[in-house]
């Protein structure tokens, strides 16, 4: 019997897929389909003139009180439809190759047992009105009977999907360099937490074209806690990327011990500054990165810019950053020079960032990141999102609303300097012997509070660790180099956390100032990895 995922299972999970079963997820997927996408698309065919059926007044409050009403009742489990695809040659088939299209670029998925086993409602909205999808026969290949799992848009010219909605209630769209990377999802719900994590659903769609890229999506949520409905206001920028308004109203049917709003889900397996560690999580790959995101950008209410670096965590790490009405938070992939991947197949450096703003009051609450150890790329290990102080309970409603920015640029950068590399070795000179239980931490800083500043000028590091644990540091400008600053520390680490073993989570909190001003953001890295 197929089960939701645990908390060991990998977060690219999205359909309900027991530990030790069908070895395809939903990422994996994902990514095989993108590749078969460019080879097999191909002209659609004309849908079939009974697929839609009667047309019924649609509204927000009509699907509000849908919601209402929904979970005022005992929670229904979907079944797993009996026309799922069983292995992904019959997934690939089905979705690609001459199916028809729904108003012009519209196209369906199908359910598949490993990936997105729940059949989906679908309704095409005009003028105010819904019409349902009632007949998928020629909306797969060759008219294959199937039910559908989720939707993708096509480009104009054809050539590619950008936006995607399969599996739970994930999304994503292909941002500005035409490639799909992370995920969002509508809600995380006990991410992380021992007693394994809840999936919800988006159950039904209801899709309204506005303009060439301009899609007006609304979405019925699902589970065991929670029903309510989403608003999602998707605007594609070929240039800049997507945006999404997304408006949210939540019915709670339980008491929820952590509530994930705005989630989204990555992958970091290494980067450059995994090299150094002594426990190489690589394994055979060549590669000398390979990473969806590569950080953790937050905008604090009170003003403070953050950069977390990911890790590949040696176990299940959770990392919280307590604010109140936050501005502005994202797992963004701020490296995008090909050459520090090497991958002419995946493009790492074309993936996009996911900028989340909340346009509601978000009150006190945190931002949240979650990370798993992985040992391949085709898992998402990583999941962040952010929760509030008020605890859930049963009979709650909640309402709030934010917007997500789909961007190859870094939408995090501001006036004052941003972390752009960091690296780790042996701590000590370059010529002396290493300082047994220490090692080195390397941060390059660039931005435009640090033009024309040099060593005289008064630049200073201020480093936050236990005491005793800083044996040195330095911060100066690299030559040559144009409003780049390199900052050397020396750190002894905790006596557990030596070469082979792994103690006590000890963090660095790194910032640049002059005078009372902070030139920088501030960087907080885990030094337990």
């Amino acid at each position: 019997m197929l089960k939701t995922p645990k908390l060991n299972t990998p977060l690219a999970m999205s359909g309900p897929t027991a530990r030790g079963g069908p070895a395809m997820n939903r990422r994996e997927a994902g990514t095989l389909l993108l590749g078969l996408a460019a080879m097999l698309t191909t002209g659609a065919a004309p849908p079939a003139a009974t697929m839609l059926g009667k047309a019924e007044p649609f509204s927000w409050d009509k699907l509000v009180k849908r919601a209402r009403d929904l979970a005022a009742k005992p929670y229904a489990q979907p079944q797993v439809s009996p026309l799922a695809a069983k292995d992904f040659d019959t997934l690939a088939r089905l979705t690609y190759g001459s199916a028809s299209a729904v108003a012009n670029v519209i196209r369906f998925f199908p359910t598949a047992t490993a990936v997105a086993p729940y059949k989906v409602g679908i309704d095409i909205v005009e003028n105010g009105m819904a019409r349902p999808v009632v007949d998928s026969s020629s909306l797969f290949v060759d008219n294959t009977k199937a039910d559908i799992a989720g939707f993708r848009v096509m480009a104009q010219d054809g050539h590619a999907d950008w936006l995607s909605f399969m599996g739970a209630s994930y999304f994503r769209t292909s941002g500005s360099r035409d490639q799909f990377g992370i995920s969002a999802r509508g809600l995380a719900i006990d991410t992380g937490l021992p007693s394994g994590e809840e999936f919800p659903l988006f159950t039904h769609f209801w899709i309204e074209q506005l303009g060439a890229d301009h899609f007006l999506i609304h979405a019925l949520l699902d589970s065991p806690s929670v029903s309510g409905v989403y608003r999602i206001d998707t605007n594609g920028q070929p240039q800049e990327g997507a945006t999404q308004d997304i408006k949210a109203q939540l019915f709670f049917r339980k008491d929820v011990r952590q509530l994930g709003m705005a989630p989204a889900s990555s992958m970091f397996w290494y980067d450059q500054a995994s090299r150094a560690y002594p426990r190489p999580p690589r394994g055979p790959d060549w590669r000398p990165e390979v990473h969806d995101s590569d950080g953790l950008a937050i905008r604090s209410g009170n003003g403070e810019q953050v950069w977390r670096p990911l890790e590949n965590a040696v176990k299940p790490t959770s990392f919280t950053f307590t604010d109140n009405s936050p501005k502005a938070f994202g797992l963004l992939q701020r490296d995008q020079d090909f050459a520090h991947y090497q991958d002419d197949g995946s493009w790492y450096d074309r993936r996009p960032s996911l900028w989340v703003e909340p346009t509601s009051d978000w009150g006190k609450g945190a931002v949240k990141l979650y990370e798993m150890p992985t040992d391949n790329e085709n898992q998402d290990n990583i999941a962040a999102f952010w929760t509030p102080e008020k605890p859930v309970r049963a009979g709650d409603e909640l309402a709030f609303s934010y917007r997500l920015t789909w961007t190859c640029k870094d939408p995090s950068e501001s006036a004052i300097a941003r972390c752009v590399n960091d690296w780790s070795g042996k701590a000590g000179l370059a010529d002396a012997p290493a300082i047994e239980g220490a090692r080195k931490f390397v941060f390059d800083f660039a931005g435009p509070a640090l033009a024309g500043l040099d060593r005289s000028s008064g630049v200073e590091v201020v480093a936050q660790l236990p005491e005793g644990a800083l044996l040195a540091s330095e911060a100066y400008p690299v030559s040559g180099q144009n409003a780049l600053w390199r900052v050397k520390l020396d750190i002894r680490l905790a006596p557990a956390q030596s070469a082979n073993s792994i103690g006590n989570p000890m963090d660095l909190r790194l910032f640049l100032k002059r005078g009372k001003d902070a030139l920088s953001e501030t960087v907080i890295k885990a030094l337990n990895v």
